[in-house]
């Protein structure tokens, strides 16, 4: 089945801007992909600096979706969206660089969905949610501001 914004935006009750090309077909990708201030890791890649707590509560990933990360000052929410059942996620984790947000683990095909940027589709698998940082000098990194 092709999954298009417009389907995706109709499925979800979620709104995109209205720039945005509503008949492409979603891309779905096995391995790592950004939007804007979020990148979503194959959780192998990141297995030794990720841990997922041993009494992680797990919550179901609704049809309405999760809100993974807002953009600054409050602006426009990356959301995942799954079909019922299909979908678990985790913030229950430890990262020494504290950029996870969390950890999905997708049965079926997954969506990413954010009112600017479209939506992009995760293949089945395990996955780190995380902000990105940009390098800001001789004094460190910070947060992208999306």
């Amino acid at each position: 089945m092709t999954v298009t914004l417009a389907s995706l935006t109709r499925q979800t009750g979620l709104t995109v801007l209205d720039h945005l090309e509503q008949s492409v077909r979603i891309p779905v990708v096995d391995g790592l992909q950004a939007q804007g201030d979020l990148i979503v890791v194959p959780f192998d890649l990141l297995a030794r600096d990720v841990l997922i707590r041993p009494a992680a509560l797990w919550q179901p990933v609704r049809a309405e979706g999760v809100v993974l990360v807002r953009g600054a000052d409050g602006g426009n929410p990356h959301t995942l969206v799954a079909d019922p059942g299909t979908c678990r996620w985790t913030t229950s984790v430890a990262d020494f660089t504290r950029l996870t947000v969390g950890v999905f683990e997708a049965r079926e095909v997954v969506y990413l969905l954010h009112p600017e940027h479209g939506a992009s589709g995760c293949a089945p698998g395990r996955y780190v949610v995380r902000r990105q940082r940009e390098f800001e000098g001789a004094w460190g990194n910070r947060l992208v501001a999306d």
